[in-house]
């Protein structure tokens, strides 16, 4: 059952850096606020890693929605997109194309900057990962303020892809990143707080 998953997994979650937020407190911090306490790192997501019946269900969530889109390929979003991405790639029966940070690719990449709340970063990916007019599959741990994923996107617009869509575990509802994802493509959540 999905209700039963989402609230083990918000457990989960939200235990993995040892205070367990209810739903209500998150909506109450407000954007700024929870930007602040979430920080870099705050995201555990190792005990639904170690859980396998969690692990397996939440991947089936997260690509039950594309079953017929005929994905060719997902790209995982550096780090834990990588994970979540590979599991899914897997069901989907589909290839997996990583995007990183800079730097971290040993052929030649393309790449895209943007802007984040407290600076800027890059991601990247190898030229000939994607063949133009490949349908692809966006996946990332979770979306905040939607930066990472629109550069993401924003990178496979530039490689010729067609995006069919993205899955996310987790939508952080009081951050507003949905309201970035200008596309006709669906943005889905397995879990939205």
């Amino acid at each position: 059952e999905v209700a039963p998953l989402r609230d083990v997994f918000a457990s989960l979650f939200f235990v993995g850096i040892g205070m367990l937020l209810e739903r209500s407190t998150l909506v109450e911090l407000g954007p700024k606020v929870l930007v602040a306490a979430l920080g870099i790192g705050f995201k555990d997501l190792t005990p639904l890693l170690g859980d396998a019946g969690a692990f397996a269900d939440s991947i089936e969530q997260l690509i039950a929605p594309f079953r017929e889109s005929k994905v060719d390929c997902i790209c995982g979003i550096e780090a834990r997109g990588f994970i979540f991405g590979a599991a899914a790639a897997t069901g989907l029966g589909c290839g997996f194309v990583p995007m990183r940070k800079p730097g971290k690719l040993p052929a030649a990449t393309i790449s895209v900057d943007y802007a984040l709340e407290y600076g800027s970063d890059r991601l990247e990916m190898h030229v000939d990962a994607i063949r133009p007019g490949a349908r692809v599959l966006l996946i990332d741990d979770v979306l905040a303020t939607g930066g990472t994923l629109s550069a993401a996107a924003a990178l496979l617009d530039r490689a010729g892809a067609e995006i069919v869509g993205a899955g996310l575990l987790i939508e952080l509802l009081a951050l507003q990143g949905r309201s970035r994802w200008q596309r006709n493509a669906p943005l889905h959540a397995v879990i939205a707080i």
